[in-house]
């Protein structure tokens, strides 16, 4: 597919020499060159935000946007960028977004200032979410377009998310599938627990090394419920370390012992699969040295 930003504006091919936008069957023959979230087509189209001209297909993709937080400095680890996704390496400690007004150091305002920064006037729009202490891949989507088409994406489970964990004792299985329902702890609102009344969750999880009280665990989600792996691994057994709020022992970690280390998505306009992966934390990369060397 042969397409290319102007400003604000994404050009492409015509569909066939005599589309026009208003026309019937406009969203069909136009999908056949990329995916098209049909509601934003026919929004953009009635708000004169398709065009052709010169031969070619205008789409008003990249309008000017205000982010809703506000810009704060902090070094960003930018994993993969293009004009439609953004990547960063989340470190440990910081949430997504304020949970209260006021709240400061959020992934949302590092994001914002980068944006502002690098001249990219992107609304903030991250596409899944980890917890405040656990590190790695967090994807956002730079303009409406990528944003319903990422979301969709989730929702059909065409976004892959690779974790590596931490976690204590011996696993008499190397590998295997926990699905446990998981729903709120009664007794603790920040908790959850494995309850036959919970949501559906289903975690993959492989041994990449056994350690002495402890392993090396590759994990895979097949859903996404809050505190999934924490929860699922405590409920096997094999709480991650540093994972007091779950039973793990913070000896050797203050926070859990866990990284998203690789995201795999469908690119929204091309549809090609994008592997990033997130380097470690120093500090996981110490426990595990420690580790290693018992």
């Amino acid at each position: 597919m042969v397409w290319k930003r102007k400003e604000e504006w994404l050009e492409l091919p015509l569909p066939h020499p005599d589309w026009k936008p208003l026309q019937p069957q406009a969203v069909e023959a136009l999908s056949a060159l990329i995916p098209v979230p049909r509601k934003l087509f026919l929004r953009l189209a009635s708000q004169g935000g398709i065009r052709v001209q010169g031969g070619k297909t205008l789409l008003h993709l990249f309008p000017r946007e205000t982010a809703a937080f506000a810009p704060e400095y902090g070094e960003l680890d930018v994993a993969y960028e293009d004009d439609f996704c953004l990547v960063v390496n989340k470190p440990a400690g910081m949430s997504i977004h304020p949970a209260e007004a006021g709240q400061r150091g959020t992934l949302a305002s590092a994001v914002a200032y980068y944006y502002a920064s690098t001249g990219q006037a992107c609304a903030i729009r991250h596409i899944h979410r980890l917890d405040q202490d656990t590190t790695g891949a967090v994807l956002y989507a730079k303009n409406e377009w990528a944003h319903v088409l990422l979301d969709e994406a989730m929702r059909e489970k065409r976004i892959d998310r690779t974790y590596a964990a931490l976690a204590q004792g011996v696993f008499r299985a190397k590998r295997g599938t926990i699905d446990a329902p998981i729903g709120r702890d009664r007794h603790h609102s920040g908790k959850r627990r494995v309850t036959p009344g919970g949501d559906a969750a289903i975690t993959h999880y492989r041994v990449k090394q056994q350690l002495k009280g402890a392993a090396l665990v590759e994990l895979e989600l097949e859903t996404g419920r809050t505190h999934q792996i924490r929860v699922h691994l405590s409920h096997l057994g094999h709480p991650l370390i540093g994972d007091t709020l779950y039973g793990g022992s913070a000896a050797l970690l203050k926070r859990q012992a866990l990284h998203g280390q690789q995201l795999t998505f469908p690119h929204p306009l091309t549809q090609e699969q994008v592997v990033v992966q997130a380097e470690w934390p120093q500090d996981l990369r110490n426990l595990l040295g420690a580790l290693q060397a018992k």
